[in-house]
């Protein structure tokens, strides 16, 4: 008794062939989000450590420098003014509240970008799998 086989091949399509589209467009605007977070920390983080050493130094505050970047990063810094004094010695200033500052941007960054995660978990390599799929 001789047995035949045959061979079939599946045409069945996927239940929803966007899928990965979608998956894909949404980790990429959650990627992109996390970029601009920490962009945005960069900029905040740069303008605070700025002021912190121009402060240090006993830098002019009518200088043109001086006054831009005091006047750039003193909405960063005036949400924190009176938590802790300042420290003076000689001319130089340690202004804590730059500092206290430049810690809670960081916190409220880190846990902007861990609840993006929460939502959708995203990485840079997932990303660039989904990418070339």
């Amino acid at each position: 008794m001789e047995t035949q086989t045959t061979n079939t091949v599946s045409t069945q399509t996927p239940a929803n062939p966007t899928a990965p589209q979608k998956s894909y467009g949404t980790k990429k605007v959650i990627f992109h989000a996390y970029q601009i977070i920490w962009y945005i920390l960069g900029v905040v983080e740069v303008l605070l450590a700025a002021r912190i050493l121009l402060k240090l130094i006993s830098a002019n505050a009518n200088s043109g420098f001086a006054s831009f970047i005091y006047s750039l990063s003193a909405p960063f810094a005036s949400p924190f003014k009176g938590v802790l004094g300042v420290t003076a010695a000689m001319g130089s200033v340690i202004e804590w509240t730059s500092i206290i500052a430049m810690a809670v941007y960081a916190v409220v960054a880190v846990g902007l970008v861990k609840l993006f995660l929460l939502i959708k978990p995203t990485t840079e390599q997932e990303v660039d799998k989904t990418l070339s799929q």
